[in-house]
């Protein structure tokens, strides 16, 4: 069994972040998503997020191509999670290419997925406040 592994806020979800899901569990069999905790997001990203950890987490368990959903509390969790989870594939947006590629020493594969242009958490927040 392939396993693949990705990481997000998943804050105001959106087509977006589907994309992204549907794209990473075709690289394996099983899909972990590791969801960013409240207190992570703020003290580790300065940001706050609309919805608290547990809607977000029961968001995400709810897409069908999501097979387990765990907390994030922190950047060197990936190490851990990447050993504990038996990982065969990490996954990010390309927003971050190049920034996780030193997990390539774990033994695990390192793809950035192209974001879904024209869509954001942060874009759909800023036409809110608009």
């Amino acid at each position: 069994m392939k396993r693949v592994i990705t990481y997000g806020t998943f804050d105001l979800l959106h087509y977006g972040h589907i994309n992204l899901l549907k794209r990473a569990k075709q690289l394996g069999d099983y899909l972990i998503v590791v969801v960013s905790s409240d207190e992570f997001n703020l003290k580790e990203k300065n940001k706050v997020c609309y919805f608290n950890f547990e809607h977000r987490k029961n968001l995400v368990e709810a897409i069908r191509y999501v097979d387990l959903v765990i907390p994030e509390t922190s950047w060197e969790q990936k190490k851990t999670d990447i050993k504990e989870y038996h990982i065969d594939t990490f996954v990010m947006g390309d927003d971050w290419k190049g920034k996780f590629d030193y997990l390539k020493e774990e033994g695990v594969e390192v793809v950035y997925l192209p974001r879904t242009k024209e869509i954001s958490t942060t874009k759909i927040k800023e036409d809110l406040a608009d």
